[in-house]
């Protein structure tokens, strides 16, 4: 059991709230009074795409191309599930962000006790430099495959994405979003393009759908599929929308919170079924091109880019592969900068300016991918970016277990606490996380008789 401080019985807080979550761009957004459905929606619209840039960061792009090319469609039910259970967390953060005023690291921190609230800091600190460590080793492998800059000139050159946050933070909270959007809109054409190039099955792809039991059984197929969960319910992004959903200044009474938790959820709904295309396309297009013609050894974003040419006949192919990852990791940069500032301010009430706390996270994740850039070269780059993802799946429950807990207690949400089959739906997505964590590291441990994936 976590040990918590007595609580207040008329909020089920320990504390009552001190501050408001990022603060520069609480409220900033106003939603038209007695506009219609669609206008409202648009108001509305921006957080979910901010929070489903993490589910198709660079990361993403190693497991499902490694997914895809050792095991052909088979994981495409784990992208499927990994992805509902996604839109189920995301809504459950907009929720709590919405009804309580409080994002998640600010309600650990009123609700756990000073230690628990540092460990939970620290824990989450350790996934976001996982999160920013696949997003410099994304980003340098994009600059070197566009413009042949070496691996590490490239992790170097990802310092100055910097510059663009302090840019976008000056112009406001909608230019960060406008610019998020269109580049998650051309990387949805990239990949659009890409699958008319494969001319995948579509027999084989519904067939992927449909969980296979051969994932629990064979090591290597769970060691790829857990870091497929860990690159797709990313632990910053449930910190990061149940902050940034308290940028729309809606109305604070009942009506106003059921009415911004309604708009709110079908944002994040409709951006995380764009991830879903995103991370299943990239699968999929790794499935046609390599599995079927029995290029089974295709696991490193830098072969995928130079065999998709060729094995695909169409010249653009892998250029379209690379801009589309530059565009990835540029924009998981962009969101991974809020995070590490809701973190930090959340459970610490540390304020840092946002230039200062982006150079301590890229800082972080620099010195490895550099080191191991120019020891290791490509191949070590790649197996550094795999291995992030597997980090970010371990930090989960960490995450996903308060809030789950936070937004079913009634003395916390009032009448917007969970219902009874959100519970259990809920209950099982986090029982899910933590027995499949627990099966990887028991045949890391080689406890279970099973081979080291």
């Amino acid at each position: 059991m976590i040990p918590e401080s007595p609580r207040q019985p008329e909020t089920g807080w320990r504390q009552e709230r001190a501050d408001s979550s990022l603060p520069e761009s609480h409220g900033t957004i106003a939603i038209p009074a007695g506009a219609g459905f669609w206008r409202k929606l648009l108001a509305f619209s921006g957080p979910g795409y901010l929070v489903a840039v993490g589910y198709m960061d660079p990361g993403n792009w190693a497991t499902d191309l490694q997914g895809g090319s050792q095991f052909g469609y088979t994981l495409l039910s784990v992208i499927l599930i990994s992805n509902l259970m996604a839109i189920l967390l995301q809504s459950l953060c907009a929720k709590l962000g919405i009804v309580t005023g409080r994002d998640l690291a600010q309600a650990c921190r009123d609700h756990y006790s000073r230690p628990v609230s540092i460990m939970l800091w620290f824990v989450c600190e350790i996934a976001i430099s996982a999160c920013d460590l696949a997003e410099v080793i994304g980003t340098a492998i994009a600059l070197n495959l566009l413009f042949h800059i070496p691996l590490v000139w490239g992790v170097v050159l990802t310092a100055l994405d910097v510059l663009v946050v302090l840019f976008l933070a000056h112009k406001g909270f909608r230019w960060l979003e406008s610019l998020v959007i269109s580049l998650v809109l051309l990387i949805g054409v990239c990949f659009g393009l890409e699958l008319l190039f494969a001319q995948p099955a579509m027999r084989d792809i519904l067939g992927g759908l449909w969980p296979a039991a051969e994932i629990i059984r064979n090591p290597q197929m769970l060691y790829i599929a857990i870091g497929i969960l860990g690159a797709t319910v990313m632990p910053h992004n449930l910190y990061l929308h149940s902050s940034i959903v308290q940028t729309r200044k809606y109305e604070q009474h009942a009506s106003g919170k059921r009415e911004a938790i309604k708009f709110a959820t079908i944002d994040s709904t409709v951006a995380l079924m764009f991830a879903l295309f995103i991370n299943a396309a990239i699968l999929i297009v790794a499935a046609a091109t390599f599995h079927t013609q029995g290029r089974h050894d295709v696991a490193e974003i830098q072969d995928a880019y130079k065999l998709l040419a060729p094995m695909l006949g169409v010249g653009a192919a892998s250029t379209l592969f690379a801009v589309a990852l530059l565009a990835s990791g540029q924009n998981s940069t962009l969101t991974g900068t809020l995070a590490g500032q809701i973190v930090m301010e959340g459970f610490l009430s540390i304020r840092l300016r946002p230039w200062l706390r982006r150079l301590i996270t890229r800082a972080l994740a620099i010195v490895p991918a550099a080191i191991v850039a120019g020891l290791y070269g490509e191949s070590g780059a790649a197996k550094l970016l795999v291995f992030s993802q597997v980090i970010l799946s371990l930090q989960l429950p960490f995450a996903v277990i308060p809030l789950v807990l936070f937004t079913s207690e009634r003395a916390k949400m009032g009448e917007f606490a969970n219902p009874w089959w959100v519970k259990i739906l809920a209950w099982i997505t986090t029982a899910v996380i933590v027995v499949l964590n627990v099966k990887l590291l028991l045949d890391f441990a080689g406890l279970t008789g099973s081979p080291n994936p």
